[in-house]
């Protein structure tokens, strides 16, 4: 077998196979002495592997080394590099011909993991650049420079004892960064002065320690409070590596790591081959405990990790996101497995792997972070900020209801800043400056090509429902078309950006409609941000089409003169015109500016249709709701006009209670025990508590980013009091049997919990597919290729095993006879009994959903929701069932 010097890549910089000599091999070519060839890539690669030493690390053809340990090993190697040392310290070893393996070596990027030299310079300026950042410095030895040599690490000393230590855990009343600054300080000063990734990790692991929200919360705020005071410039890293994220969604910055990668650089820096690899894959389930794991087990290195820090974690990811082109894919390898490296201890390289992967699991969701934020802002700035805190000792003396309400002010100002500028590139920089303050909503105002986060409409699953809810207020009536959210911006100078209600950019989906922008706007205006729904349309005829024909557009780089699926805007409202914002202009005052101000175009630009109405209207919305559901809409949105009541509409009063003690029954109906077991209440519960009916409620007529409120409300055609749907997510199915042996059945679907960012499995479905389906689905979930198929998630709540377990990505809705209790499922546990989840009864899938990311699947409190008016009802379905069983008796 030829030498690797001899297949090695010569003609284009490009990275040579990942095969290099063995160390006996290496040393063997510095010392002049001729070595024998290898003949195991295995033993090559496994010999020197990252630098670390490990039961695999031994010459297999070497019968010698077999009857050593790792540690007898690694002290003979380093026996001999200290006697090489000794020989050659007068005079340096000098060569102007470079060893063959050495330049092996150096083309698999090894090098800088020796410790070589700097008498053996790399070839190439990249590995330069690379080696240089690992290189150790030189000792001194009595004014001269000794030679560097691999040197003998323990690998478990290397992990971060000062930040192991700070109790994030504690009451943020009582924690004191101040008493854990100066030492932290001093451990960073060594490794350039800023926060290391150690203290990140020290926060994730207490974090992930917990299901209690107001502990992640209070972990989440002591963390930002140190890192607030004690290094203010890896705050803004900390937040988008602890949310598992590097960009806002409207900027396109994904790492684009594919699993591939990372078993590699596992399999790399971890001495582990593919058996083991999926050895501990199999037993874990999860790509960060199979790091953790493997870390563990590592007994010696042969050079000490360089610590990581915030700053340099976050960075590196956000070289691997720009990578592109030729050679992407080794540089992001390279960096990749630079960073497990340097990962110092075996929590560092879980989490690192989990961010890698996407997959980081802690909770730290969007809301769980900005109410951290808040709180840390309010109780700590960075030093020579001048904006006022509040005193520890002052808000311990507050009652449990008046701290909440200190916190509530700022928690609400940071959210509407976060949902007017949904960024944290822009949020973090001004908590900095200006802390919690009137002057931060001013800073983060509404901004052009930034798109704000859109207000949601709350679900009603009635006509009588709605009416009910809006008793006394004017509303309108509009169309729920069955396309794509669309919020267009426009700037002075005609520049258009269009966003999807994920605040995706698609601007380039719709061409033609950039194109339509100068058309429709009015002489008077000169920006906007308006919204509306964009559908396919025979613009002939100006017949809707279905959302299914919306999707068969192509989503990038789309020519107009190329389009074959012709869209239409039907706009219904707007936020911001000419420079000033609207959002707190009542909804009849946008919508007459939108109307008056812009141009309608037939089939191509125009309004939903609406009618306004009152709840004494019910004939009239009734006939308006059949109308749109015959034109293949979904249904209906109702929005309220004006922000207070009519009072022409308050004499019906008696009548209103009457239809709504018909509709819902007393809410003592429920479980007397439901108020004893769970302290919080519902989203049903705080409505009751707040006020004894719906319709009282102070609704406004404000456009609110990022809410979901009552006075927006949604009626859908598939929407009854006898027939609730839910969107689940499916995460993992078992091998069929008898007809269905070759496809995916059942299947298992759960709901999401917003707060841990966890999947809750909730039930197993059979019912309501097709076989063309059944065929489609088990060429998505792929077991051959293991297409969209991951190991057994640390993420997801199930205590069974099923065959295989989907990548999450997908949305079903899905109908179901009832909701039960069961003590095999753990969706919702504790929010209806302390012991036992929710699941149900004679589950149905009814269609993929589209238009919805699993970040807007049904969560655990909805399911409760289900739960409750199910009870509210009398449980009539259970009531049937038990009187069947006893006819059946």
């Amino acid at each position: 077998m030829s030498t690797p010097s001899k297949r090695r890549k010569t003609n284009n910089h490009q990275s040579s196979p990942q095969t290099v000599g063995s160390l006996d091999f290496f040393f063997s070519k510095q010392k002049g002495d001729s070595a024998p060839k290898k003949t195991d890539e295995n033993a090559r690669f496994q010999d020197f592997s990252n630098g670390h030493l490990g039961s695999q690390g031994r010459d297999s053809n070497d019968v010698e080394t077999q009857t050593l340990t790792d540690e007898e090993y690694a002290r003979k190697l380093q026996a001999e590099w200290e006697e090489q040392d000794r020989v050659l310290a007068a005079p340096p070893f000098e060569s102007t011909e470079e060893p063959k393996d050495v330049q092996a070596i150096k083309d698999d990027e090894f090098v800088q993991e020796a410790d070589v030299t700097s008498n053996h310079q790399c070839g190439s300026s990249q590995q330069q650049d690379v080696a240089t950042d690992h290189a150790p410095m030189p000792l001194q030895v009595n004014g001269s420079q000794k030679k560097d040599t691999l040197s003998l690490q323990s690998a478990t000393s290397a992990e971060d004892a000062i930040s192991s230590t700070v109790p994030f855990d504690e009451n943020p009343l009582t924690f004191d960064p101040s008493n854990y600054i100066p030492n932290l300080k001093k451990h960073w000063a060594t490794e350039g002065s800023n926060a290391s990734y150690g203290l990140l990790t020290r926060c994730f692991v207490l974090v992930n320690s917990t299901q209690s929200r107001i502990k992640i919360v209070d972990t989440l705020v002591n963390f930002l409070r140190t890192v607030i005071e004690g290094d203010p410039q890896s705050l803004l890293p900390a937040v988008w590596l602890a949310t598992n994220a590097i960009s806002p969604p409207y900027i396109s910055l994904e790492l684009g790591l594919g699993g591939s990668a990372i078993s590699k650089a596992l399999k790399k820096t971890c001495m582990l081959d593919n058996a083991g690899l999926k050895t501990l894959y199999d037993k874990y389930g999860d790509a960060g405990d199979v790091a953790f794991e493997a870390k563990k087990r590592q007994t010696y290195t042969l050079r000490k990790p360089k610590p990581l820090t915030i700053n340099g974690v976050f960075e590196s990811l956000v070289k691997v996101a720009n990578s592109k082109g030729t050679g992407s894919q080794e540089f992001k390898q390279r960096i990749v497995e630079r960073l497990l490296q340097d990962s110092q201890g075996a929590e560092e390289s879980r989490y690192l792997v989990r961010t890698l992967c996407q997959h980081l699991r802690i909770g730290a969701v969007k809301t769980t972070m900005l109410i951290a934020l808040s709180r840390a802002f309010l109780l700590s700035r960075p030093e020579g900020a001048t904006f006022g805190i509040r005193i520890q000792s002052d808000l311990a003396k507050l009652k449990k209801e008046g701290l909440a309400e200190v916190y509530s002010k700022g928690e609400e100002l940071v959210k509407a800043c976060f949902a007017r500028r949904p960024n944290y590139n822009d949020l973090v920089p001004c908590l900095l400056e200006v802390g919690i303050s009137d002057e931060l909503l001013l800073r983060c105002g509404l901004g052009l090509h930034i798109p704000l986060r859109p207000m949601l409409g709350s679900i009603t699953r009635d006509l009588s429902e709605m009416l009910t809810k809006l008793q006394g207020r004017d509303f309108s009536c509009e169309y729920k078309y069955d396309g794509q959210r669309a919020q267009v911006h426009c700037d002075e100078q005609g520049k258009v950006s269009i966003f999807s209600r994920h605040l995706e950019v698609m601007t380039d989906k719709y061409p033609d409609l950039v194109a339509l922008v100068p058309q429709i706007r009015g002489e008077g205006v000169s920006s906007f941000i308006l919204e509306g729904e964009v559908v396919a349309i025979d613009q002939e005829t100006g017949d809707l089409k279905a959302f299914q024909t919306l999707t068969n557009r192509a989503k990038k780089d789309v020519a107009i003169e190329s389009i074959k699926v012709a869209v239409c805007l039907f706009s219904f409202d707007l936020m911001y015109l000419n420079g000033e914002e609207l959002l707190d202009r009542p909804f009849r005052e946008r919508r007459e500016l939108l109307r008056s101000l812009f141009v309608e175009i037939p089939n191509r630009f125009t309004w939903v249709k609406c009618i306004d109405a009152t709840s004494s209207d019910s004939d009239t919305v009734l006939e308006f709701f059949k109308s749109a559901t015959d034109i293949k809409c979904e249904g209906i949105m109702v929005k309220v006009l004006d922000n207070v009541p009519n009072p022409a509409l308050q004499t019906d009063e008696n009548h209103d209670d009457d239809l709504e003690t018909a509709l819902s029954p007393p809410a003592q109906t429920r479980p007397s025990k439901k108020t004893k077991s769970k302290p919080k209440p519902t989203a049903p519960d705080k409505a009751e508590e707040k006020t004894s009916g719906t319709r009282r409620k102070p609704l406004l007529s404000t456009y609110t980013p990022d809410k979901r409120l009552d006075s927006w409300l949604k009626v859908k055609k598939d929407y009854s009091t006898t027939s609730d749907t839910i969107d689940l997510i499916p995460i993992a199915a078992w091998h069929g049997s008898g007809r269905k042996a070759k496809w995916w059945s059942p299947i298992l679907l759960a709901v999401r919990n917003p707060t841990t960012g966890s999947l809750e499995a909730v039930t197993k479905c059979i019912s309501g597919f097709t076989d063309k389906f059944y065929k489609e689905n088990k060429e998505r979930y792929n077991e051959e290729t293991g297409e969209n198929l991951i190991a057994r998630p640390g993420y997801v709540e199930y205590v069974g095993r099923p065959d295989v377990w989907f990548e999450p990505q997908e949305v079903w809705e899905m109908a179901f006879a009832d909701v039960t209790k069961s003590p095999t499922y753990l969706a919702a546990i504790g929010l209806v009994d302390e012991e036992r989840g929710l699941s149900m009864r004679f589950p149905r899938f009814l269609k993929v959903r589209e238009d919805k990311s699993i970040d807007e699947a049904s969560t655990a409190d909805f399911l409760a929701e289900l739960w409750f008016k199910q009870e509210a009802r009398g449980a009539v379905a259970v009531k049937d069932i038990k009187e069947e069983d006893d006819v059946e008796g």
